[in-house]
């Protein structure tokens, strides 16, 4: 029987277990795993046992609650003798675990066991293939993790709800939990959202009407939140609606009876770090459960949101700008207001104003009025579609060339400084790469101290999220350039459908132009002269 070299010292039996790990069965489990040290440190004859247990956390990376109380319990020379079930229970990051293994233990003089791989830090030999086993372990969990989010999205594909909670006016169905029903006790809060949306209200004005009600906000009513946010909570807030739950709400395709995939996934399985995604590249399951709200009233809600109009009146302007026109210098909108004009004589259009809409709601330390006329945008838009249209409709061909000449010109310069900062990043990614190899045998090799190599560790791995973050965008972002000549060829055929074109509408407009941009008026010798971009779709602003 081996002999406990300090009997004053404690042997630490570690067990881990993550949610991916759930797979394996009863003989990973956390009981199972402290029989088994439990077991062989009486066999061998290792006394004063402490048992250090993280259930529920992956092995790939080391901050674990109770392996962080191991850790100091070590650094206080508490522990003698350390005996997990096998390598992997430490951890699967080859290149920490190589540390603790080769440079941690040894010099906090800690014997290290793992029963099932056979390794003994007190037999140099059972040691040798230690790093190929880390290695394999690490592989083993990115293999893991690709096949946990293959299996995820295998079945959310085929219709399957994995969310941890189901959305506000769901419910989990008692029988299949992967499969949403109705929530009749909040379900008709939603159907109002919708209603009063589909009847002109904003986000902002549905709340108010929400607070009014006295009714709870979701973050309440969510079967996870419940208990926390009635503990200690400010009893108003708890029935306050924020305009952005609101959005959310109206924004989610779940309520029209479809799911929704990659809104936020992450950079890679040692980061937690999420990528934003555009809402159009989405990847939505359709018809999977019973919708909430008519999937055509849903589709109508989402333009609406962006071109809203106003209920019809002989006096009223219909904003058919709506979500398109924009403050140029703070890039909130610029909502229409009635002025004070006697309507004698005139049209509506006549009436009414834009200004920025956060200068109405903050004043000038947010921004400046942007005072613009409607009929001065009116007539400018109009002119601008006249003008272009025309134009394709005579040589739709020369005006494509001429285009593909002026913004490839306007963008030839920025093209080669994207390509560069793109192989900036690459360089610097594979260099990273490099260092963190070199940083480890430097670290084996008593080059460089264990905490010098601690914070170099986690400064190179934040690096790397960073570069191929960026890497990620430029990639995108040159993609989208790539297909600029294709763009201005679907411009062209779509523009030239409006030549001669009498008057303005909503729908016309939003086919047409992505935004349209006003700057703060300023007078030039005794005039008011405003800027005023317009962007078309699929090529921007063309002069």
């Amino acid at each position: 029987m081996a002999r406990q070299t300090a009997k004053e010292k404690h042997t630490a039996l570690y067990c881990r277990l993550s949610k991916d790990d759930g797979n394996l069965g009863e003989s990973s489990s956390i009981q199972s795993q402290k029989e088994m040290l439990t077991r062989y440190a009486r066999d061998h004859g290792f006394q004063n046992i402490t048992y250090y247990v993280d259930d529920g956390y992956s092995g790939t990376n080391f901050n674990r609650p109770d392996f962080q109380r191991l850790i100091a319990d070590i650094e206080n020379g508490e522990i003698s003798i350390l005996i997990t079930k096998d390598l992997s229970r430490l951890g699967r990051n080859y290149l920490e675990t190589g540390v603790y293994l080769e440079i941690f233990f040894p010099e906090h003089e800690v014997r290290f066991i793992a029963i099932n791989d056979g390794v003994d830090s007190d037999e140099s030999e059972s040691v040798d293939f230690t790093p190929f086993r880390n290695i394999i372990n690490e592989l083993y969990a990115k293999d893991t993790s690709k096949k946990t989010k293959s299996a995820k999205r295998a079945r959310v594909m085929s219709g399957m709800f994995v969310g941890s909670s189901a959305p506000y006016g769901y419910m989990k169905d008692p029988d299949d939990r992967h499969r949403l029903i109705i929530d009749e006790r909040y379900a008709p809060v939603v159907r109002k959202i919708f209603d009063l949306a589909k009847e002109g209200m904003g986000a902002a004005k549905i709340s108010n009407y929400l607070n009014s009600q006295h009714i709870l906000r979701p973050a309440i009513v969510n079967e996870n939140n419940f208990d926390r946010f009635f503990d200690g909570e400010d009893d108003e807030k708890r029935y306050y609606w924020h305009s952005t739950t609101v959005r959310g709400i109206l924004r989610n395709p779940i309520y029209a009876g479809h799911l929704v995939m990659d809104k936020r996934p992450t950079l890679s399985f040692k980061s937690k770090k999420r990528l934003r995604v555009l809402p159009e590249n989405y990847t939505i399951i359709p018809n999977t459960h019973e919708p909430l709200v008519d999937p055509e009233d849903f589709e109508v809600i989402q333009r609406m949101i962006t071109s809203r109009r106003l209920a019809p009146r002989e006096d009223r302007m219909t904003n058919i700008f709506a979500g398109l026109i924009k403050c140029a210098d703070c890039g909130k909108s610029l909502i229409l207001t009635r002025t004070h004009r006697s309507p004698k004589g005139r049209e509506p259009l006549d009436l009414y104003i834009y200004m920025c809409n956060n200068y109405r709601t903050s004043g000038r330390k947010e921004c400046s009025m942007h005072w613009l006329e409607a009929r001065d945008l009116y007539e400018a838009v109009l002119t601008d579609i006249r003008k272009h249209a025309q134009e394709a409709f005579n040589d739709d061909n020369g005006m494509a060339d001429r285009l593909i000449n002026q913004l490839g010109a306007d963008k030839r310069s920025q093209d080669k400084a994207v390509k560069k900062e793109l192989s900036s990043k690459r360089s610097r990614l594979a260099e990273v790469d490099r260092l963190f190899a070199k940083l480890y045998e430097d670290m084996a090799n008593d080059r460089i101290t264990e905490r010098n190599y601690q914070m170099m560790c986690h400064k190179y791995e934040a690096e790397q999220a960073e570069l191929q973050v960026r890497i990620n965008e430029i990639e995108s972002q040159m993609d989208e350039k790539a297909e600029k000549s294709d763009n201005i060829q679907r411009y062209t055929h779509l523009i030239r459908e409006y030549a001669g074109i009498k008057e303005l509408d909503a729908a016309l407009l939003n086919r047409l132009i992505e935004k349209i941009t006003a700057s703060e008026p300023k007078e030039v010798n005794g005039e008011k002269v405003q800027e005023i971009k317009i962007y078309y779709k699929f090529i921007g602003n063309i002069s």
